[in-house]
Parts: C-alpha cells; sequence; structure tokens
C-alpha cells in the first residue's frame, strides 16, 4: 500500500521560506511523476508545482513560478518543495500526490495517492 507524508508546513512571515517534503513508502517511487497541490479554506484544492520520475522536468502553477522550487530524492524516496518569498495568498494545506493515471500533472483526476497534508500559514 502506497503511502504519503507531508512535513514541514508551519507559521511563517510573508518573505520567509519553507520546505515542505512528503516521504513515500511502499510502491516504486522512482517509477512516477508527483505533484504538489494546496487548499486554501473555502477554495477548490489547486494545482501548485510537478516534478517528473526522473526529476529532469518541471511544471508550476503561474502563482508560483519564480518562488516555490519542486525536487525529489529517488533514494531516500521524498518529494521536496522549496518554498522561498511567501506571500499571505500562500495559506493553505499543501499535498502531495502520486500521479498514478493519465490526464494532465495539473488535474486531480490524474493523481491516485494523496497525503494528509500539511498546513502552511503565512502572516503578512
Amino acid at each position: 500500500q502506497v503511502q504519503l507524508v507531508e512535513s514541514g508546513g508551519g507559521l511563517v512571515q510573508a518573505g520567509e521560506s519553507l520546505r515542505l517534503s512528503c516521504a513515500a513508502s511502499g510502491g516504486t517511487f522512482s517509477s512516477y511523476d508527483m505533484g504538489w497541490f494546496r487548499q486554501a479554506p473555502g477554495k477548490e484544492r489547486e494545482f501548485v508545482a510537478a516534478i517528473n520520475w526522473s526529476g529532469t522536468y518541471t511544471d508550476y502553477a503561474d502563482s508560483v513560478k519564480g518562488r516555490f522550487t519542486c525536487s525529489r530524492d529517488n533514494a531516500k524516496r521524498t518529494l521536496y518543495l522549496q518554498m522561498n518569498s511567501v506571500k499571505p495568498e500562500d495559506t493553505a494545506v499543501y499535498y502531495c500526490a502520486r500521479q498514478g493515471k493519465s490526464g494532465s500533472i495539473a488535474s486531480l483526476r490524474a493523481y491516485d495517492y494523496w497525503g494528509q497534508g500539511t498546513q502552511v500559514t503565512v502572516s503578512s
């Protein structure tokens, strides 16, 4: 059974940095593209970033492009999201997910396993 566990969330001030981690167990982590999504209170879950299985290709939502960096360490079975220059609008629960289905990397429907989420709160 695949399990994804996020960590690294917390309360930070605008302009600061934060690194989220997603530890994977079960399955073959290195064979799958992975993604990060977030959900703010009262809003739909939205795409943040994605990375291909080898780490050679990444994609980002326009709202985080240039500030966030998605990476992975297949030997450690861990996915990362480095968040720099955070803004209050980045406040949300952040989820990592495995892209185990066909479809756009920005679509929730393309992901088959999800973590429980980690809260990121950015104060102004």
